[in-house]
Formats: C-alpha cells, sequence, structure tokens
C-alpha cells in the first residue's frame, strides 16, 4: 500500500530538516497557530480511513506561504482508552517525520509542519494522501487501533474555535498527576521519540517531572508501555535512591548510560546544574542561568523578544538542545512547574528570577505566593541591571544569597593581605561553552574556553603587589 503514495515512506527519513528556501509551505509553528489532537471514540463514532479537509488544500495554497494547520485523529478499537490519546498524539510526530518532504516539530499546540517543494513537485497536492500515510503508520504499528478517522484544518477561525477545546484536553491529562509522586512508585518511564533529532537524549517521566515535550506524563508512559512493549516508550526500574533531594537513581542512571551509548552515566532528575537531565530539542520551556544575580530565568517558545541576558529563545534552545546534557541550561514541559520537586535540589522557586508574563501567568496558581511578586517579568525589567535593581526592591529570596557571599569574601578578604578582587561564585560543573552574556562595561580580560568543561566551587582573582 505504500507504493500508492506520491512519496516514499521509511524511519529513515526521520530528522529531515526542510529549510525556508526548500519549503513549499509552512503549517502552524512559531508565527502561526494550529494543534494536533487525538481523541479516542466508540467504534461507531468512526469512519475508518475517512479524511476531512477544512480550509484550503496544498493545491489552493501559495508557494512560501504560512498557514495555521490542525490535524484531528479519531481512533476507536476494544483495547483503545483515553490513557492512550497522548500515547498516539505523540506518535503523529513520529510518523510525520517517516514521510519524505515533510518535517514535523514539537507537538500540541505548539506543532511546526514544513512541506517540501520536492515533496509537491512529486505529486502531493492534497492533505489527504499525508493523513492517509499517517492512518495506515497508525493501524500498522499500534494494532489496538482498529479504526482511525482524519480531520485536517487550515481556516484560522475553525482553529481558533477549537483552540480552546484541545487544551482543555491536555489539562485534563496533566492534572492525573497532581497527587502521585516518585516516591509512591517503583517505575519510571522512558521515551525515545526524540533520538532520531538528539541521538543521546535521555527522556525519563516521573509523576513529578513530566516529557520534555510536555505531551507525556507518568499515566501515559505507563499505558504506551503496556500495550506497545517493543515501542518508544518503555518501563524504567527506579532501582535504589542515591539521592532524594536531587532524584537521582540506580535505575535511571544504568538507562541513562545505555540509551546514551555511555555518553551520561548520572541524571539528577531534580537538579539544574549537577548532571540535569538531557534536553532534547522538543522541550516546550528553556531554563537559563544569569550568573550577574546567581538567578535562574526561563522562556518558552511563545515568547519572540530577548530574556534580561539579551538573547531570545530560538539562541538558548540551539544550545540546550540536541540531547545535551548541559549545566546552566535545562528544557522541561511546562507542566514541570507544577510539580513539588520543581528543581529542588537547586532552590525550587526561591531560585527563580525571570519568566514572561504569560507564562508566569499561565503557571500562577503554581508559584508559591511569597515568591510570585518577586520573580520579574519583560513589564518589569529590560536587562540585567533592571533586573538586579527589582530583585533588591522586591527583596527576593536570591538577594540573602548575595549578602551571604559577600560576607564570606569580606572574611576570605580579612585572612588574605593580598588586595583581591571579588570571589566570583559558580554553581558546580558550569559549562564554558555558554553564549556570552552582553555586557555594558569596557576593559577587563577576556578569556575564551572552547569545548571544556570546568569544575570549581570558587574562583578568586588577586592582583600583584
Amino acid at each position: 500500500m505504500a507504493e500508492d503514495f506520491p512519496f516514499e515512506i521509511s524511519p529513515m527519513f526521520e530528522g529531515e530538516r526542510i529549510r525556508k528556501n526548500d519549503m513549499y509551505v509552512e503549517l502552524s509553528g512559531p508565527k502561526s497557530i494550529g494543534f494536533e489532537l487525538v481523541k479516542a471514540a466508540e467504534m461507531d463514532d468512526v469512519v475508518d480511513g475517512k479524511f476531512n479537509m477544512i480550509g484550503p488544500d496544498v493545491q489552493d495554497m501559495e508557494e512560501g506561504g504560512r498557514y495555521p494547520f490542525a490535524m484531528i485523529y479519531k481512533i476507536a478499537g476494544e483495547l483503545v482508552e483515553e490513557d492512550l490519546e497522548s500515547i498516539v498524539e505523540r506518535r503523529n510526530h513520529d510518523f510525520q517525520n517517516y514521510i519524505q518532504g515533510l518535517m514535523h516539530l514539537n507537538q500540541r499546540y505548539d506543532v511546526w509542519v514544513r512541506l517540501s517543494k520536492e515533496a509537491v513537485e512529486k505529486g502531493v497536492t492534497s492533505f489527504e494522501s499525508i493523513a492517509q500515510a499517517i492512518m495506515m503508520l497508525f493501524k500498522n504499528e499500534l494494532p489496538f487501533i482498529e479504526k482511525v478517522e482524519a480531520t485536517y484544518i487550515t481556516d484560522k477561525d475553525e482553529i481558533e474555535k477549537l483552540m480552546d477545546e484541545a487544551k482543555a484536553k491536555y489539562k485534563a491529562r496533566d492534572d492525573r498527576t497532581r497527587n502521585l509522586h516518585d516516591e509512591d512508585v517503583d517505575t519510571f518511564y522512558g521515551c525515545t521519540l526524540c533520538q532520531s533529532f538528539a541521538p543521546s537524549n535521555v527522556c525519563v517521566i516521573t509523576p513529578d517531572r513530566i516529557s520534555l515535550c510536555g505531551a507525556i506524563n507518568w499515566f501515559d508512559g505507563r499505558a504506551a508501555a503496556k500495550v506497545d512493549p517493543e515501542g518508544p516508550q518503555f518501563a524504567i526500574p527506579k532501582g535504589d535512591v542515591i539521592d532524594d533531594e536531587s532524584g537521582e537513581y540506580t535505575g535511571v542512571n544504568e538507562t541513562a548510560k545505555s540509551l546514551s551509548s555511555g555518553e551520561y552515566d548520572r541524571i539528577k532528575l531534580h537538579s539544574f546544574f549537577d548532571y540535569p537531565h538531557t534536553s532534547c530539542g522538543c522541550f516546550e520551556v528553556v531554563g537559563f542561568y544569569i550568573p550577574e544575580v546567581d538567578g535562574i530565568g526561563w522562556v518558552d517558545r511563545d515568547f519572540t523578544g530577548a530574556a534580561p541576558n539579551g538573547l531570545p529563545f530560538s539562541t538558548m534552545a540551539g544550545q540546550t538542545g540536541g540531547g545535551k546534557q548541559i549545566s546552566g541550561f535545562l528544557g522541561i514541559g511546562i507542566n514541570y512547574f507544577r510539580s513539588p520537586k520543581f528543581i529542588q535540589s537547586d532552590g525550587g522557586w526561591e531560585r527563580v528570577v525571570w519568566m514572561p508574563k504569560h507564562l508566569k501567568d499561565r503557571v500562577a496558581d503554581d508559584i508559591p505566593d511569597d515568591i510570585a511578586d518577586k520573580i520579574a517579568t519583560e513589564e518589569d525589567v529590560s536587562d540585567l541591571e533592571t533586573l538586579r535593581n527589582f530583585l533588591k526592591e522586591k527583596k527576593h529570596p536570591i538577594v540573602n544569597r548575595w549578602e551571604k557571599e559577600e560576607e564570606e569574601e569580606a572574611a576570605e578578604e580579612e585572612e588574605t593581605p593580598q588586595q583581591t578582587a571579588p570571589a566570583m561564585q559558580m554553581p558546580a560543573s558550569m559549562p564554558m561553552n555558554m553564549p556570552a552574556m552582553p555586557s555594558s562595561g569596557s576593559g577587563g580580560v577576556k578569556v575564551i574556553l572552547k569545548n571544556a568543561k570546568v569544575s570549581v566551587d570558587k574562583i578568586i582573582i588577586k592582583n600583584n603587589e
């Protein structure tokens, strides 16, 4: 049946990138709107193999154009249940990338698709061929699906009308893990869907830590591993607790070593600096260390401006992604903000100093009351200097860290006869390949370390007498 399509279908096309000059159209993405949604349904409510198109089809689109895009799949079968919706939804990412000339990135309402000029030249004049290929793959690869129906939408008004329903569905899934925690289970789950783009990525899903893409929680992982034991979601025995505070477990470390081909052998699930979770590239949010205030900022894909460090999301995402384990940058799913173990080994919410306003508003109910008004947004600060002043004015807990460091420095200066410059505090294993932070100063010493990782507790720079 695969030969009936105007394109090749194979896992070998996973990881294919379609650049702007090679694309025929861009669908959804950061400059438009869209979503993907899978809905479990009764057998009688699904017309197997049916395709519905709402809005302009490929043949009606202008080359080089950008269009809103939504994909809705209804699935049915004796074993189909709501717990499997997000798993099938995430496999849409997998299967779309099996199609030569089609690039699918991200998930849920961050979905981003590009169709190449070459694919259109070869005969892709309708989304129906793509939808039929995806439905075929769903049934072939996920045998619990007996019937599937697809609806693709490119009409902006229709997408906006359905967006609230989709977001409500996502929220209901995420809320299921609220009262379940890492210590309550013996098994975590892993996912390798993003390894085609990030070969060394090790995605570990626990009750207190959703997948980086935000699409798969612990219940989803359990359901997927049960119905498809050989699939991309699988069980990870938790093993023994090495450190409860940072979330380090023997079973996770063993899996990390195996999945990363030995590149990583330790992962601390709730640490920002010390052996942090790897980051694939599909993450919803990037956390970034701001050494000038010893705090952590967070920025998501929807924020188009620059963070106080002068860098936009795209730059920091490029630094963070690829399956790397980088101290000082961390990709997460938005629902991790709601975890009681949120970066708890590095201060949790008391270490957070900046977020875009829309992101802060989105997770406002989960920010502790005593810290909420002390976290700056783009409406409060514009650069590092105004950020520092804001934190002082609001008496952010991070200011106490500054005062403690200053006291330690003063004590050291009294013990040392030489004139010393202020000590610079750096977290352990701080990466030296971080993007340069903008500075308004001049002069001084410029040190460039490439491809280096330096572990220090403190640096003291002394002037010669």
